[in-house]
Formats: C-alpha cells, sequence, structure tokens
C-alpha cells in the first residue's frame, strides 16, 4: 500500500506547530508496519534543505490565472528522516522562508496542490491513498473527484486530517479562476457561506475524516467555527485518532538535547541536575517546584490568562520557580515583560521558539501548564508526561482524552473552566503533591509508565486505509 501525506509542514524541515511533528514521525511508524508511506511539502528556504543533498525527479508547468507556474519535484537522497521526502518548488510561490504569514498563501496553496496533483498523474504515480493534513491541501479530493485534468487519479482514496478546524483556508470566489479546470456544476462543493472553503471541502469530498483526538471530534460536533452542521452531516466518516509521540526523539533516556539523561528509575536525580542547569542560566530557584509553559502566546493556548494566573498564584505561594516558552501575541508577551520584572528571580521568560531548549524545559521542570480554550490534541502534554513532568491541563479536546486527575487515580493535575482561579486551584494541587515525596515519586513513575508512541495510533490509520480501500 502506498500512502502519500500532504501537508506544508513536517519536522524538522518546516515547524510551526503540532502538525510538524505529526507529519514527520506517523509516516515513520507505518513504514514499520509495511506501508510505503511517503511525505510531500512545499520546498523551504530553510537550513534542512541546505543541509542536505536532493534531487530533481520531476518537473512540469501549468496556468493558474493568467501565470504561467514551472515547478520541480526535489527529493532529498538518502531518507534521513525515515520516510522518502519530497519538496515541491515553484519559483515565486513555494521558494520562500517562512511557512506562514506571505500576503499570497491561498494562491501558494492553490498552487501547491496543483503542481502535485500534475506531477502524480503526468509521471504514473498512483498512490492507494493520499492523506491532507488541514484546511492548506483542503481542494486536493474535489480535484481528484470532479477536477478535469484528474480523471485517472479519480479512483484514488483520500484521508483528511483535521488538526485546527479554527483555521479553514476561506477565500474570496474571485480566485475560483486560479484553480485547476473542474466541473462547474459541482461549485457547490467549494462554497461555505459564499466563500471558498477548503476545509469545508474537504470534508465534503474525504473518503475520510479524522481529528487528533476523540474528544475533539466530539466537540467539532458543537462548535467548529461555523462548522458544526457540516461535521454531524458528515459524521459518519469521522474518526477521532489521537496523537502519539516519537519516541526516538522524545525520550529522556536517549535525549542528545538535555544535559543529563535519565529514565523512570533515575528519573529524580535526573531531573534535578537538568533543573539546576537551567535554573542557574535564567537567574531562578533549583530548589523551588519548576512550573512551565511552553507554547504560542494565542488565546487558543489560554496564554492570555496567564498573567493573571501567575500574579494570582504568587499571592497566595512564593515557594516555585516559573519558566515561560513561547512566541506570538505581542500584547501578551508585553504582560509576560511586566510578570518577569515583577517577580524577578522567580518567573524566567525566552521569546521564540528554540527546539535545544524546549527539550531543557521539559527535561527540567516539575510541572507543566496547559490552560487551553481550544487544544485538538496536544503533544506538549505527551511529551511532558514521557519526561516525568506533570501536566496541569484544562478538560479539553485531546487534552481530555490523554490526562487523567490525580483524584481519580491518574497521573495529572484537571481543571474544567476556563478561569485564572480554576487553573491557580489546579496548580496548587500539583503543589501539595509535590511536597510529599512519596506521594510525588508515585505520580511521577506513573507518568512515565504510560505509551503514548505512535505505534498504536500508526496502526489506527492503516486500519481506516484498509477499511477505504476494501
Amino acid at each position: 500500500m502506498e500512502v502519500i501525506h500532504l501537508s506544508v509542514e513536517c519536522f524538522p524541515i518546516a515547524k510551526v506547530g503540532g502538525l510538524a511533528d505529526v507529519v514527520g514521525a506517523l509516516p515513520k511508524y507505518q513504514r514499520t508496519l509495511g506501508i510505503d508511506a511517503k511525505v510531500v511539502i512545499p520546498w523551504f528556504d530553510r537550513p534542512f534543505v541546505k543541509e542536505h543533498e536532493f534531487e530533481i525527479v520531476a518537473a512540469g508547468s501549468f496556468s493558474q490565472g493568467s501565470e504561467e507556474l514551472q515547478y520541480e519535484i526535489h527529493k532529498e537522497r538518502s531518507d534521513v528522516l525515515g520516510f522518502p521526502l519530497f519538496l515541491i518548488k515553484i519559483p515565486g510561490k513555494l521558494d520562500r522562508e517562512e511557512v506562514y504569514c506571505y500576503p499570497d498563501e491561498a494562491e501558494q496553496w492553490i498552487a501547491f496542490q496543483h503542481a502535485f496533483l500534475h506531477w502524480i498523474q503526468n509521471n504514473g504515480i498512483h498512490p492507494s491513498v493520499i492523506h491532507c493534513h488541514d484546511h492548506h491541501v483542503g481542494l486536493i479530493a474535489f480535484l481528484l473527484q470532479h477536477g478535469t485534468d484528474f480523471r485517472e487519479l479519480a479512483s484514488t482514496k483520500t484521508v483528511f486530517t483535521v488538526h485546527n478546524g479554527q483555521y479553514q483556508g476561506w477565500m474570496s470566489w474571485s480566485k475560483g479562476i486560479l484553480l485547476p479546470a473542474f466541473d462547474t456544476w459541482k461549485w457547490g462543493l467549494l462554497d461555505w457561506d459564499g466563500l471558498i472553503n477548503p476545509l469545508a471541502t474537504a470534508i465534503k469530498c474525504s473518503d475520510a475524516y479524522t481529528t487528533v483526538s476523540d474528544g475533539y471530534l466530539n466537540e467539532l460536533f458543537i462548535e467548529a467555527n461555523g462548522l458544526q452542521g457540516l461535521f454531524n452531516a458528515e459524521s459518519a466518516k469521522g474518526y477521532g485518532i489521537v496523537n502519539g509521540i516519537d519516541t526516538a526523539y522524545w525520550n529522556p533516556q536517549v535525549d542528545a538535547l538535555i544535559e543529563k539523561k535519565y529514565n523512570k528509575i533515575t528519573v529524580h536525580k535526573g531531573k534535578e541536575e537538568n533543573k539546576r542547569i537551567l535554573c542557574e542560566k535564567y537567574n531562578l530557584r533549583p530548589d523551588l517546584p519548576l512550573i512551565s509553559f511552553i507554547g504560542r502566546f494565542a488565546k487558543e493556548k489560554g496564554a492570555d490568562l496567564l498573567f493573571e494566573i501567575f500574579v494570582k498564584l504568587f499571592s497566595i505561594q512564593e515557594n516555585m520557580s516559573i519558566f515561560i516558552l513561547g512566541s506570538g501575541d505581542k500584547e501578551i508577551q508585553n504582560k509576560l515583560k511586566e510578570l518577569e520584572l515583577k517577580f524577578e528571580g522567580k518567573l524566567a521568560l525566552f521569546f521564540g521558539y528554540d527546539e535545544v531548549l524546549a527539550h531543557q524545559v521539559y527535561a527540567a521542570s516539575d510541572m507543566l501548564l496547559m490552560p487551553s480554550r481550544i487544544e485538538p490534541c496536544g503533544l506538549n502534554q505527551l511529551y511532558a508526561l514521557k519526561y516525568g513532568t506533570i501536566p496541569i491541563v484544562r478538560s479539553i479536546g485531546g487534552l481530555k482524552d490523554t490526562v487523567v486527575d490525580v483524584a481519580n487515580e491518574g497521573y495529572g493535575f484537571v481543571f474544567e473552566k476556563l478561569n485564572a482561579d480554576d487553573a491557580v486551584e489546579a496548580i496548587g494541587r500539583s503543589l501539595d503533591a509535590y511536597s510529599d515525596i512519596k506521594t510525588w515519586k508515585g505520580i511521577r513513575k506513573k507518568a512515565m509508565q504510560l505509551d503514548f508512541s505512535w505505534d498504536r495510533s500508526a496502526k489506527k490509520y492503516v486500519e481506516l486505509y484498509n477499511q477505504l480501500l476494501k
């Protein structure tokens, strides 16, 4: 079975969020199950591309509106990621440094999808399944079925994974002229509320759609930024499959990025040493419990609550250290700078994303805070558990599926309502547990024994592919 994963992110080439981690790991695990899994993403002017050897395996051209676009397919020679990687390069469209934030994103992703289909059709490539990830490639299933130039591919099965239903790729119908030729009688499959909506189109046209947790699938039936009715109507082909983590990369026992390696037996000493090194560097006290936040400064992640949470927390409890690693909303960032000044020596910040530092923070921290408004799956809590860092999470989406409160014989601290008071109460419970060495060791041991690797989830995707092919 040949499966092509189509995405605009893939770790370590181009990462903005969890989408990249999924696309960079799932195909590798599927290949261990005998699946010929490959990844196709846009070409980016990034270090990985410059540092690895690629060969051009195909080239072609197509019209997009009044433009004639040339494309090249670059294949990484060594399969260093554990699967074949292909990059689509289009001068002026797919040859940039950043993944997002350009004003012509709609044109970029239309070109990416058109070039992909043009390439596989004209080179006799007939995959069993095309697995599309998020709205950037949401038009693929529609174009396979109703694009006049891709009839030879019409029987190809498609799976579409919703990583975040809040972002849908809306574009004006004025962009319709840029699409590959299609049966115009089917225009309604592209439309949602007067706009071309790639996410809605994917849900309508794909053979199956998945979400990155069961909890998030159920939430989309209730609220999906206007598409909840569509998710309900198409519920028969919806599946919730929780993400996994790449335990070859996220594993404190073999992690080359952390200062002191450890396992579930040596976790106490290992964490102690990693904490000491991190705290010395950022002027924090290593003898206190360390609570961290890693993520985007976005309301979706509950980052706008961090200021209020930590002000309230410090008003009732001073014996702790806080580390915040992230970037995003400038207003949130400025409020966090105020926090750092207000609680100098107790709270440290790092603005931006640093992969090495992220590993070190997981290894050094005692708790990880995730006060999310929306969390389709969440990977941070899974990384944290692997490193014996106890998650403090809001009960939402994938967090609800993967973190069980210690009050229910679990291994984390969960709060229901989205407010600072409930978050502070959950943090307080974690600090109480931390103060009892025997209790804390039991919680940490339970956390590190959990298996959230991709093995189980990869099998579920393969089962879905087989079901569609039958």
